[in-house]
């Protein structure tokens, strides 16, 4: 009997499993805000240069309209040079000579009361920084899974969840209270490290306390809570305009997690697979009492950690094997790629939301609440077909976003509605490649497959923040690029097989066919609970 079976007979998906589900879903508002929070805090409001006042001490109202700044007619040249020869801003556009601007910004507080570019004037020649602090929280994402998904096989989910829980609220209030932006971005990194660190562990944890049946209805409900937290942060932003307020509020709750230590339970599977078998007793026991289950201990733990050792393959394999065979590698380096254009594009339309002309807070719900539909039509078109669905929705998502481009920008609301269906597309298509990534490996080079594709994600989630930066050669250079990939991985997809309804591969023979033999003649090993081992897996890529 295998753990799967267990799950069964205490209830796979019982009131154990719902309440713990609930403290899993919980933190995942609050990743939402701190994926998301740079958005507002890290927003450009129309600025001009002091310099190029017409007199001393005038307000910056009663001649001009920053506002305006903001605009493809309006004068960006006020924002970053003033002239040499002073005689009035007119000089600006009389062909005057001009210089750097030297005395400083004013900024418009229409729309933001403060940001970390008005505090630390990260404007004109600084403003590459406000591109790279970004960049730097999205590297943490990658330390933190690389960090804390190897300790959190060898210590266990739970106390690397607490750990990152305390790193993120400590970390998070930190940085509102920075002096200078290089303080403010290696402590958004540590939060960085720890949104990785809570977001994989945590979907680990429930999928290893949940029945096979259940597995990906409640991977969607987490998907779900961090959907709300996109909403709701258009909502919190909306009414806290200073930056640093507002990165007190979505930290400080965090602290309210240490009640986590009490009632966050560990991993029995992870426990029996650690030997400590009569721990893993314990738990399974209380779960099946509060599902309502009657469960005798003639169940010996040591047959179920038995069998599950059989399931170790005899032949030891590397991430080289991922591309030493040819159709092997065809399908490796295309999944990598689509990891990358996926994450690359959802945040790339994510963090530039400012991008299409509407109101920042506005078009932020109306994203979030994109999420939705998104995540959930999957569950409908996944059972039918992996290859078509990926195709369909990487080509959905491409095609919206290069629309967007031909959209004169004074029609706001129809570039943004064409973004909206392009974050449609993109953000469906994220959640099927990690099925489908998972059923296109087989099982001897999974684990090393989707780690590695993992690391292509967050390549993309590091690049992201740097797109904004393309808009110095084009203003449409970032979607652009955004329609360009979704579109090269939907024609990529055409090459990959269909998974749907189909037996997984185990060995590289099996994705080879007759061209390989078996090597030393190693039988094919017997994989048990195959399905958990691909949600578990999958589950160390989650970005979201």
């Amino acid at each position: 009997m295998n753990f799967d079976e267990i799950l069964c007979l205490i209830g796979g998906f019982g009131k154990f499993q719902k309440i713990l589900y609930v403290w899993i879903c919980v933190p995942q508002i609050f990743l939402a805000f701190h994926m998301l929070v740079s958005i507002f805090t890290g927003a450009v409001p129309p600025h001009l240069c002091r310099s190029t006042w017409p007199s001393v001490g005038t307000p910056a109202s009663s001649n001009f309209n920053l506002s305006l700044l903001s605009t493809p007619s309006g004068r960006p040249d006020l924002s970053c040079t003033a002239p040499l020869n002073y005689s009035g801003a007119a000089a600006l556009g009389d062909g005057h000579s001009t210089g750097s601007c030297q005395g400083g910004w004013e900024y418009s507080k229409e729309t933001f009361q403060s940001t970390i570019v008005t505090e630390w004037d990260l404007v004109c020649d600084n403003a590459n920084l406000n591109s790279l602090g970004s960049s730097i929280y999205m590297f943490g994402l990658l330390v933190g899974a690389m960090v804390f998904g190897s300790l959190a096989d060898k210590y266990g989910r739970r106390i690397i969840i607490l750990i990152n829980l305390a790193i993120q609220a400590v970390f998070g209030v930190g940085a509102a209270f920075a002096p200078n932006f290089y303080v403010y971005t290696a402590l958004r990194f540590m939060v960085g490290t720890s949104i990785s660190g809570v977001i994989m562990n945590a979907f680990v944890l429930g999928t290893e306390w949940t029945g096979p049946k259940q597995r990906m209805l409640a991977g969607i409900i987490t998907d779900y809570f961090f959907g709300f937290g996109y909403i709701l942060l258009a909502g919190v932003a909306y009414l806290i305009r200073d930056w640093r307020k507002l990165q007190l509020a979505i930290s400080a709750p965090g602290f309210l997690f240490i009640f986590y230590i009490w009632v966050l339970p560990k991993s029995a599977r992870w426990l029996m697979a650690n030997d400590r078998k009569e721990e893993a007793w314990e738990l399974i026991r209380k779960a099946a009492q509060m599902n309502g289950k009657s469960l005798t201990k003639d169940l010996e733990m040591c047959q179920v950690y038995n069998i599950e050792e059989k399931t170790e393959m005899k032949k030891k394999h590397s991430f080289i094997d991922l591309v030493r065979t040819p159709k092997m590698r065809k399908q490796s380096l295309i999944v990598f790629y689509l990891w990358f254009a996926n994450v690359l594009v959802y945040y790339g339309l994510s963090l530039n939301i400012s991008d299409f002309g509407m109101n920042i807070y506005l078009t932020q719900m109306i994203f979030g609440l994109v999420e939705m539909p998104a995540r959930t039509i999957t569950l409908f078109t996944l059972n039918r077909s992996r290859k078509i669905s990926q195709l369909a929705f990487l080509a959905v998502g491409g095609t919206a976003c290069l629309l967007t481009i031909f959209i004169p920008s004074d029609l706001s609301v129809i570039k943004t509605a064409l973004a909206m269906i392009g974050k449609f597309g993109i953000t469906a298509s994220l959640s099927i490649i990690y099925v489908y990534s998972a059923e296109v490996f087989p099982t001897v080079i999974r684990q090393n497959g989707i780690g590695i594709g993992s690391m292509c994600a967050r390549s993309g989630g590091v690049l992201a923040p740097m797109m904004h930066l393309l808009r110095a050669i084009s203003p449409q250079a970032p979607m652009v690029l955004c329609g360009l990939c979704p579109l090269l991985g939907s024609a990529l997809t055409l090459l990959l097989p269909e998974t749907a309804n189909r037996p997984l591969p185990d060995t590289i023979e099996d994705v080879e066919g007759s061209n390989l033999s078996e090597e030393d003649g190693v039988m094919k090993p017997v994989v048990f609970e195959t399905t958990l081992r691909k949600m578990d897996i999958v589950s160390s890529t989650r970005m979201d």
